[in-house]
Order: C-alpha cells, then sequence, then structure tokens
C-alpha cells in the first residue's frame, strides 16, 4: 500500500509524457510557444485525474491508525526529479501558532483517501522529532 500511495502523491505532483490522443483521425495536440510545447493531452489529463492535487493535501488533517488526528499537512518537499520525498506535517500549537514542524517521508503514509493516515504515530511522538524550519 505504501508504493501505492507513493505513486498516487507523485502523480499529483509530476505526470508522465504520454502519447497525442486520436480524435476522430486525427492527433490532438497541446499548442505549441516557440519551441515549449504548452498543457497536456487527453491521456496526461486521465493521469492527473487519478492522483491528487497539492492544494488538496496541503492543510488536510492526519491521523494515525487509531482514528487520532495527530497533524496537518503544511508542505510537500519535491525532490529535483519531480518525485515526492517528504510531507512536512504541523503538530500541536493553536491555529498555527507554536506549531512544531516535522518532515516524515512519503513512504510511511498508508493511506491518502478517505483520510491521510500515518501509523503508529502520536502527537507526543512527532513532537519529539528533530523540528523542520521552514524559511
Amino acid at each position: 500500500m505504501n508504493t501505492k500511495c507513493l505513486a498516487a502523491l507523485c502523480g499529483a505532483i509530476a505526470v508522465t509524457s504520454a502519447a497525442n490522443a486520436q480524435q476522430g483521425g486525427q492527433a490532438q495536440t497541446p499548442p505549441v510557444a516557440g519551441r515549449v510545447v504548452l498543457g497536456v493531452t487527453v491521456e496526461e489529463t486521465q493521469a492527473i485525474a487519478l492522483g491528487y492535487r497539492a492544494s488538496k493535501l496541503i492543510g488536510a488533517p492526519v491521523y494515525n491508525d487509531k482514528g487520532q488526528k495527530i497533524g496537518k499537512v503544511k508542505d510537500l518537499i519535491i525532490k529535483t526529479d519531480g518525485t515526492l520525498s517528504f510531507a512536512i506535517l504541523d503538530v500541536g500549537g493553536f491555529l498555527g501558532v507554536g506549531a512544531h514542524h516535522v518532515a516524515i517521508r512519503v513512504s510511511q503514509f498508508t493511506s491518502v483517501k478517505p483520510k491521510i493516515v500515518l501509523p503508529s504515530a502520536t502527537k507526543e511522538a512527532l513532537e519529539h522529532l528533530p523540528e523542520f524550519y521552514l524559511e
């Protein structure tokens, strides 16, 4: 399940190239500006639909496997190759004030839908992790 979760999250951030769609016998290609192709093909749009938008993940609550809310997603870290590597969580605090930010490997999450789950985690354990400083 971790691999599926990681693949789904990565699909929300980076979409791989796909062949042009055939519609009425003619290829439907995105517009071109100079040498750069703009937009995405129909296949790429369908691949996006299988993933998750970062804007929907950021700010979403994170739960442990007991259903306890343990934090929320503050940010996402994307490696230079376009893959998602870490989620930055807000833990503790009140209305974002005094929250402790921690980095969690995406592979540690077991689900994203219907809710984001980080198994065996507690607020207390997360608060004891080294702080990830946001700039």
